[in-house]
């Protein structure tokens, strides 16, 4: 691990102070390493990288809408290779909530929930991203070298 010296001015540490307590951090090193992951992440994101991720894509959609359920399967069956799991919640009458859970190079898999947000009669969808180092094929069945 680095030691590293950084300058803040009052107002910037008054505002960190506050995130910090309002979180529960421990201390200010892991406040700022969060904020640093949570910068690098987003500068990913944002150059397209072809770094590999998890991603959680959420989406609620009406599902009474003409052949949108039909479409949806069909784009996560085009790529299959992209998912790991999903889970399907029927929220109220017309509403459903799905939720997939992606892996693969960080721009594919945001062009690809971009794609599905971007349907008609999606009314909410949201993508979070974690960078990873490595990644197995998706949906392998790969030896575990660790206990979950």
């Amino acid at each position: 691990m680095q030691r590293v010296t950084v300058t803040l001015d009052d107002d910037l540490m008054d505002e960190l102070d506050a995130l910090i307590a309002i979180r529960g951090y421990q201390n200010r090193s892991e406040a700022i390493r969060d904020l640093a992951r949570a910068g690098l992440k987003q500068a990913a994101q944002e150059t397209g990288s072809d770094q590999n991720c998890v991603g959680v894509l959420s989406y609620v959609y009406n599902h009474a809408a003409r052949d949108l359920a039909k479409r949806l399967t069909s784009t996560f069956h085009t790529h299959h290779d992209l998912t790991i799991a999903s889970l399907h919640v029927h929220l109220d009458a017309e509403s459903c909530l799905e939720v997939g859970i992606l892996k693969g190079p960080m721009g594919v898999v945001q062009h690809f929930a971009d794609h599905v947000i971007s349907e008609r009669c999606v009314r909410h969808g949201s993508l979070h991203l974690v960078p990873t180092t490595e990644l197995a094929p998706a949906n392998s069945a790969f030896p575990h070298s660790h206990e979950h």
